[in-house]
């Protein structure tokens, strides 16, 4: 059987930062689960720039099934961890059940990618303390009150975190995961 990935996600996820790395990797041969707060099609968003505006704009995106409840999901079984941005992870963090998965990941010091606000779940169970990220820009303090060293770079690779700013650094970030995923878990 090829080695599992998890990605954590709901609605309002940035639909390129859960398809790309969902496609990419089972590319490559692992097997990919989505989770999220329940088992239910998720309504993703795309957020674009609009001229004159301060800040990005929110269409609907692609929807797409969760194959697990955070409640149903075993880290253990589980070689690395993909963690997409857009809007979900501000209500997200708050989700109990999702913080021990994250907790279980970082505790076994397994591959995590993490991408635009992707970090705020991470930062939310302490995970950043300590360590060199990257995020959307906007999130720069955050990441700093989080405890993180913030660089605005297309990825940065801290150990086996993984992280990028948002969709257009995907190329970046899904190969230096990969070479962090082949040196942990290869697939046969």
């Amino acid at each position: 059987m090829p080695p599992k990935i998890l990605i954590v996600t709901g609605d309002a996820a940035e639909s390129l930062e859960v398809l790309y790395p969902y496609q990419r990797l089972r590319e490559e041969g692992y097997e990919v689960h989505i989770a999220a707060p329940a088992r239910k099609k998720l309504q993703f968003v795309v957020h674009d720039f609009e001229p004159g505006f301060d800040t990005y704009t929110e269409k609907p995106g692609y929807t797409f099934p969760a194959d697990l409840a955070f409640s149903e999901v075993d880290p253990g079984q589980y070689v690395a961890l993909v963690i997409p941005g857009g809007r979900a992870p501000e209500y997200l963090r708050n989700d109990g059940e999702l913080r021990k998965i994250l907790k279980a990941f970082f505790d076994s010091d397994k591959p995590v990618a993490q991408i635009c606000h992707g970090p705020l779940l991470t930062a939310a169970i302490g995970g950043l303390a300590g360590r060199r990220v990257t995020a959307y820009p906007a999130l720069e303090l955050d990441m700093q009150a989080a405890g993180a060293t913030f660089q605005d770079a297309e990825t940065v690779v801290d150990g086996t975190l993984v992280s990028a700013r948002a969709w257009p650094d995907h190329s970046s970030w899904m190969r230096e995961f990969l070479t962090a995923l082949r040196a942990k878990s290869p697939v046969s």
